[in-house]
């Protein structure tokens, strides 16, 4: 992996306030282009959810853009929580996201996962700061 992309990670995770180690850069071709998926994972219920995801030329754009995105727009998006139960456990969980609109909310709680392992009880549009 290029230096500078591994500086620019470093870069988001201390603008997160979360270990670069906690963060998972997960890189995939989609017709010829670098999409980055961004994952972090809870360490309070060791689930993983998407953080945000872009797409570029490479990699190196691609982790540039992302940095952009959580100096510059993460904390303009609205905060949503999630309260959820994997399916057959009996532990209620809350998850908060940032996201345009809800639907982006599931589908960041549903990323790289079956959709009928979980049960949502609740998802609100947390008010403003």
């Amino acid at each position: 992996m290029a230096k500078s992309v591994k500086t620019l990670q470093e870069k988001i995770a201390s603008h997160l306030g979360i270990d670069v180690t906690k963060l998972v850069f997960n890189f995939k071709k989609v017709e010829g282009i670098t999409q980055l998926d961004l994952v972090t994972t809870n360490p309070l219920h060791n689930q993983s959810f998407l953080f945000h995801s872009t797409r570029a030329i490479d990699q190196e754009e691609a982790v540039s853009k992302m940095l952009e995105y959580v100096q510059s727009n993460f904390h303009k998006e609205d905060s949503y929580t999630i309260q959820w139960v994997k399916l057959g456990e009996n532990q209620l969980h809350t998850s908060y996201f940032r996201a345009v609109n809800i639907i982006e909310v599931l589908n960041k709680f549903f990323y790289d996962r079956d959709v009928n392992s979980y049960r949502i009880y609740s998802i609100s549009l947390n008010p403003l700061s």
